[in-house]
């Protein structure tokens, strides 16, 4: 099911897609779930994704730009503030539901997590959803047991079938005029922070010289080289954190538990954990598990920001060893 209208077929019945309605789709998903041709929906789409393929490239300009003290923090705090957005918000708020929040706050960390690039809100959450009901069967997108490692890290990402949002999956979220907006436009975010800090940059290196930026060295590293770094973090919980690890739980996928992920991904890498019982809130479950994102929803709810945190039942940790 689909909000948006879908384009009428192709004469020939193929559903080819024209130039212009590809480029189209660069800034506005509307009518991307139109019906695919079957053979083609796992190919990787070369020509819609190349915009993906850029942020690659654009981190190559460091070499022109160069580096500087304000650059890299600049860098890092984008990449902290968006991360914990994808993981607080995104993962644990909108896919799973594990607490409540007011309209505005969710509207203000759907935003931030826009800047990420990984898509809109609806698509990220119904995604995950379809993750979780198939996780490491035939029809999970990402599984590197049947994907192979590169597949479930980023190939799938890149195909004609990954780019529809499975709307049925998030009539909770769909609601939201506000989400279905920042899901169709999903490179408004983006950009406008690409042009927040160049512009930025430009005032910095006028106005305080001595920091050694201007605008085109933080739109290097704190666009393309943060954004990068911050979606090969992610996706390690796709490919990584389902082959390297330890098994707590004798869960009915290939989920990991893994120190290391966790703390790129501010909890996230605690993946066992998480599909042994998805629906808490803290995906570190024992003490020493590092869970930033727990510890920063823990703040927002003390602050009376979210409500409800949804904790850990004391049965869960009872031994299931895999």
């Amino acid at each position: 099911m689909s909000s948006y209208p879908l384009p009428a077929p192709h004469p020939d019945g193929s559903n080819r897609r024209s130039l212009a309605q590809t480029l189209r789709h660069w800034f506005d998903t509307r009518d991307s779930d139109a019906p695919i041709d079957p053979a083609a929906a796992d190919r990787i789409d070369w020509l819609r994704t190349a915009p993906f393929i850029g942020l690659h490239l654009g981190c190559l300009a460091v070499f022109w730009t160069g580096v500087s003290g304000t650059a890299l923090v600049v860098a890092g705090a984008l990449y902290a503030v968006r991360m914990f957005a994808l993981t607080g918000f995104y993962h644990r708020g909108f896919a799973h539901r594990t607490f409540r929040v007011s309209r505005p706050v969710q509207l203000l960390f759907a935003v931030i997590g826009a800047a990420c690039v990984q898509r809109g809100p609806l698509w990220w959450a119904a995604h995950h959803r379809n993750h979780h009901r198939d996780a490491d069967t035939p029809r999970d997108p990402h599984s590197p047991r049947i994907q192979g490692f590169l597949r479930s890290h980023m190939g799938w990402f890149l195909t004609r079938r990954a780019f529809q949002t499975d709307l049925k999956r998030v009539p909770d979220l769909a609601r939201y005029p506000e989400l279905r907006w920042l899901d169709r436009f999903d490179v408004a975010v983006p950009l406008a922070l690409a042009v927040a800090l160049c512009a930025l940059g430009a005032l910095l290196h006028r106005l305080a010289p001595q920091l050694g930026t201007d605008g085109p060295q933080l739109l290097v590293w704190g666009f393309f080289i943060s954004t990068v770094v911050l979606f090969h973090a992610t996706v390690t919980i796709n490919s990584l954190a389902h082959r390297w690890g330890t098994r707590r739980f004798a869960t009915a996928d290939d989920s990991r538990n893994n120190a290391l992920l966790a703390l790129l991904t501010f909890g996230e890498g605690w993946h066992n954990n998480h599909h042994r019982f998805p629906g808490t809130a803290r995906q570190g479950f024992l003490w020493w598990e590092i869970d930033l994102t727990w510890y920063g929803l823990r703040l927002l709810a003390a602050l009376g920001l979210i409500s409800g945190l949804k904790t850990l039942p004391a049965n869960v940790l009872e031994p299931r060893r895999g």
